[in-house]
């Protein structure tokens, strides 16, 4: 885990270099975390993309929340969506490289045309595409790309600090060329994330006060510009006529509409509802009964909206109630995995969800990567070995299961093994309540963005209540749970910790023990241990696929061993898309699943 000093980062980061690059490997056209990128040096588009597709229309997408910040950047406020995320797009801003969808992880050219490192990894190049410009015309250059990441540094947010420490020496080579040399303990994948910072304007940004939430449209290189804003309504972007890169390979295909709508909605019924009335173009659905039996509307019935269900080949993640270690009653490991075990959910798959869900057992269910079901391998046990409480006897030996109730939620051996663990950990029942050592109950707090999750968190309560356990569920809405969220100021919240084929340095901001005093950051849990900081680093300095997959499971055994989430089940299993017809696809749909970018609008 790097613990470095800001000012020494600093000192040495942006140290003007005495001569030019020396050559490695050469310069190439992608870069690939391990093995190989797919797609030859003269590819014609991404393979998930239809080059042909045609530009115009605009698309409504609705999200759930409010926003009041331009700067998705920062920690303070909460930021717009669609500017730069994974899911509507980097419409705004853009990377040094981009990353295919369709490989595990793989980048190819954006503003840098060309890439190049060597097999330690021990520095990264990029030659930066003299056709890239910001969207008011000017240049991309070589002092953008430092002043991006001396901004960030100083600034942005922890997982963007984090990866920028690593950089022990930054160079300017000749006109268009940048290289960054990586301390010795940066790890393999921290090259692959630096392509993928933000590169930011120097000659149009406030530095000084960039730190802080702003509604005033930010320059970037992306094909879109900010038109208009309604401040925690809807953000409104218009394509840029003069977009540098439109007829690059990596961006054949993509960015097909003239403009793009986000709108906020305070739930996920009236997001339905103004998809049903034609307000929003397209609806991910999360509800198995409505997916079912909602649809039955008439816009659906003749055709003009449509239903298609597409495979991710993912891996599951981990979707579920994540406990703050943090509070006093979550510290205890026992505590925490006897009430996982106490939530009922198979009863909760037969009634509310109609038996359509399996519970998730390994942060990496359905892939190579999850330890669940088969015993660690000799190569895992020797990763584990400084740590000989990581992980519980059953994890390691492959022969752990959650508890399964019969479904009736009256299964009282169900309720006595989760009593038992509870005991165990120095509970005690007095007068109908389970009490401590001290003789307070224990309790605690659900907090849920908005009614939805509501239902299955009052069925965990109820069996929670018959062991004299209470539990209370809050319902706030998007500004004060985000922010609630943002500053660790909860007891228990449902979260989707979604996962990749090649989990990296983002690991290190979920569980890391350098994330969990810094507000901003996705560890929730409040994790500080040892063999997880350890894991994290073997797993991001794999050489080969056989050593990372090692690395990868023996961390999955760590983190199910910690309890830490309450396991539910896998929304992502198969992604569930509806849609107005005048919207189409390509034929192909990538191994991430569906890319929205790719999309257009077709009118009949």
């Amino acid at each position: 885990m790097m613990r470095l000093s800001l000012l020494a980062v600093l000192a040495a980061m942006f140290a003007v270099p005495a001569g030019p690059i020396a050559a490695q490997n050469g310069p190439s056209h992608a870069i690939a975390m391990h093995g190989e990128a797919a797609l030859p040096a003269d590819f014609a588009h991404l393979p998930y993309a239809n080059p042909n597709a045609p530009k115009g229309g605009r698309i409504d997408y609705a999200w759930q929340g409010s926003f009041d910040s331009l700067n998705p950047f920062i920690v303070q406020g909460d930021g717009a969506r669609g500017l730069f995320d994974q899911y509507f797009g980097n419409n705004v801003f853009e990377t040094l490289l981009m990353r295919s969808r369709d490989e595990a992880f793989t980048l190819y050219p954006l503003i840098a045309d060309s890439v190049e490192t060597d097999d330690e990894r021990s520095f990264i190049a990029f030659t930066i595409n003299p056709l890239a410009r910001f969207s008011d015309g000017q240049p991309i250059t070589p002092e953008d790309v430092v002043f991006s990441m001396e901004l960030l540094l100083e600034k942005g947010r922890p997982n963007y600090q984090n990866w920028i420490k690593a950089v022990e020496k930054t160079e300017i080579v000749g006109q268009n060329g940048i290289r960054f040399t990586m301390k010795p303990d940066a790890g393999r994948e921290l090259p692959l994330l630096l392509s993928q910072l933000p590169i930011l304007p120097k000659h149009a940004i406030d530095a000084e006060n960039f730190h802080r939430s702003s509604l005033k449209p930010m320059i970037g290189s992306g094909p879109y510009v900010i038109e208009s804003v309604r401040p925690g309504e809807v953000v409104v972007l218009k394509r840029n006529p003069d977009y540098w890169a439109k007829d690059i390979p990596t961006k054949r295909g993509f960015d097909n509409y003239d403009e793009i709508r986000i709108n906020y909605m305070r739930d996920d019924n009236t997001i339905f509802e103004s998809f049903k009335r034609g307000l929003t173009s397209l609806h991910a659905e999360t509800d198995t009964g409505r997916w079912a039996t909602g649809y039955d509307f008439p816009a659906f019935r003749d055709g003009r909206v449509l239903r298609e269900e597409f495979e991710t080949r993912l891996p599951s993640g981990m979707y579920g109630y994540v406990m703050n270690t943090r509070r006093e009653m979550f510290a205890d490991r026992t505590v925490r995995q006897s009430l996982a075990g106490l939530l009922d959910f198979e009863w909760a798959n037969r009634n509310l969800y109609n038996d359509a869900y399996k519970r998730i057992r390994s942060y990496y269910d359905g892939s190579d990567l999850s330890s669940f079901g088969f015993p660690a391998s000799d190569a895992e046990r020797e990763l584990l070995a400084p740590f000989p409480d990581a992980v519980l006897p059953e994890i390691m030996n492959g022969t752990y299961q959650l508890p399964v109730s019969d479904g009736s939620g009256r299964d009282r051996e169900f309720l006595r093994l989760g009593l038992e663990g509870l005991q165990s950990a120095g509970y005690r029942m007095e007068d109908g309540k389970l009490v401590d050592k001290n003789g307070k109950q224990l309790s605690f707090e659900i907090l849920l963005n908005g009614p939805a999750g509501q239902s299955l968190a009052m069925s965990w309560t109820r069996t929670l209540s018959r062991l004299g356990i209470v539990a209370n569920m809050r319902i706030v809405d998007s500004a004060q749970y985000f922010q609630r969220q943002r500053t660790y100021d909860f007891d228990v919240m449902l979260m989707n910790y979604t996962s990749s084929l090649s989990p990296g340095a983002e690991q290190l901001a979920r569980w890391g023990s350098a994330t969990r005093d810094l507000d901003g950051t996705y560890n929730f849990a409040g994790v500080a241990d040892p063999a997880v900081d350890a894991l994290i680093d073997r797993l991001l300095n794999a050489r080969s696929q056989d050593e990372f997959v090692t690395a990868v499971r023996a961390y999955d055994r760590v983190l199910m061993s910690g309890a830490y989430v309450v396991p539910l089940y896998n929304p992502l299993t198969n992604s569930w898309i509806a849609h107005w017809k005048q919207y189409k696809r390509p034929d192909v749909t990538p191994i991430y699943g569906p890319q929205f970018q790719t999309w257009w609008y077709e009118a009949d």
